[in-house]
């Protein structure tokens, strides 16, 4: 297949590859003991898991985004 056919370049592919580990960063972060009935677990307010994490999550679907919106670059042959 020729590569003109392809929608996005090597950067674009680099960038939503960078994207996704963050996002899957992020997700790993809001994991943690969990609260049950009998015992209650007060980390699942802690900062990490209520604002960091997310907030990594975020920065990585930007990323994505910026990736699928910028134009490929041209190779000059």
């Amino acid at each position: 297949m020729d590569r003109k056919n392809f929608a996005f370049g090597k950067n674009n592919m680099i960038l939503i590859a960078i994207g996704v580990v963050v996002v899957i960063i992020g997700f790993l972060l809001m994991t943690g003991p969990s609260t049950t009935i009998d015992h209650f677990e007060p980390d699942i307010f802690s900062v990490r898991r209520i604002k960091i994490a997310p907030l990594i999550c975020l920065i990585g679907f930007v990323i994505m985004i910026y990736a699928v919106i910028k134009k490929p670059t041209e190779d000059k042959q």
